[in-house]
């Protein structure tokens, strides 16, 4: 049977796959679509198996929010070039949908899901075995509450999310905070919810500086806690100094928009 065009666009169009993969794999099937559908995942899914020992370290990260509910998602490839690609970019943007409107629990959930008539595991492989790129999920995080907000940075490789204990935050505040996280990079909301091991970290540190500068052992860990308040300014997001006017630290931004953070989530694909 032969192979028209018809075929040939409207296999692209269902796979995404390169017009001479969905020429190959319609002669192949005879014309069949079903099945040319088929040989083309297939293809996919062994490429994407052959390229497991390869590293991955492109991507996409998108997040978004509905109601009251925020997640992020990350999908990622082995190069920048595919990682902006509109195809790659729109299949992380239908994993987000699906997320938002499911609301999973966990990675194994997200990967479950269904997305263009499969799962989301399958539907990486697929693109993977398309690009002929290694392509793995990457990320997944969510937060609830009264209010939420989510940020994406600009080329999609940092987002954050960030809830509230208030209903009715107002979306400018929502996305500023969200901003501050991303550009901040706030260990913990506050000194109290600085995990113990960072805090024990920072005072071997501290210590140890002190040491090296000759300061006398009995004040050393004096030294070390002066430290650790400097660290708690710098590093927990409401006494950091907010971004969009660092007169002032976050804590007073929230307090004078009658808005209090219980949570926030930060995901980033490049490095810090």
């Amino acid at each position: 049977m032969a192979v028209t065009l018809e075929d040939i666009k409207k296999l692209r169009e269902l796979t995404k796959a390169g017009i001479a993969d969905c020429k190959k794999a319609l002669a192949e099937a005879n014309g069949n679509m079903e099945e040319a559908i088929k040989l083309i995942r297939e293809r996919g899914q062994a490429i994407a198996a052959k390229r497991t020992d390869r590293a991955a370290e492109e991507g996409c990260c998108l997040s978004g929010n509905e109601g009251g509910f925020a997640a992020i998602v990350a999908v990622k490839c082995e190069t920048d070039f595919v990682a902006n690609n509109a195809d790659f970019i729109g299949m992380t943007k239908d994993i987000l949908a699906a997320v938002l409107k499911n609301k999973p629990a966990s990675t194994d959930d997200v990967l479950a899901l269904s997305v263009n008539g499969m799962s989301v595991k399958d539907l990486i492989a697929d693109r993977s075995g398309v690009t002929g790129e290694k392509m793995e999920f990457g990320a997944f995080e969510s937060l609830e509450g009264a209010s939420v907000a989510s940020y994406v940075h600009q080329g999609n490789k940092l987002c954050t999310l960030v809830s509230f204990k208030e209903s009715g935050v107002s979306a400018e505040v929502g996305k500023n905070i969200a901003m501050q996280i991303a550009g901040y990079n706030p260990v913990s909301i506050d000194a109290d919810s600085v995990p113990a091991d960072i805090k024990q970290r920072e005072l071997e540190i501290g210590m140890e500086k002190a040491r090296q500068d000759g300061k006398p052992e009995n004040m050393l860990e004096r030294i070390a806690q002066g430290r650790l308040q400097k660290f708690y300014k710098e590093s927990t997001l409401l006494a950091q100094p907010f971004l969009m006017d660092e007169k002032i630290t976050v804590a007073e931004y929230l307090k004078k928009n009658n808005a209090t953070v219980v949570a926030f989530k930060r995901v980033n694909l490049n490095q810090d």
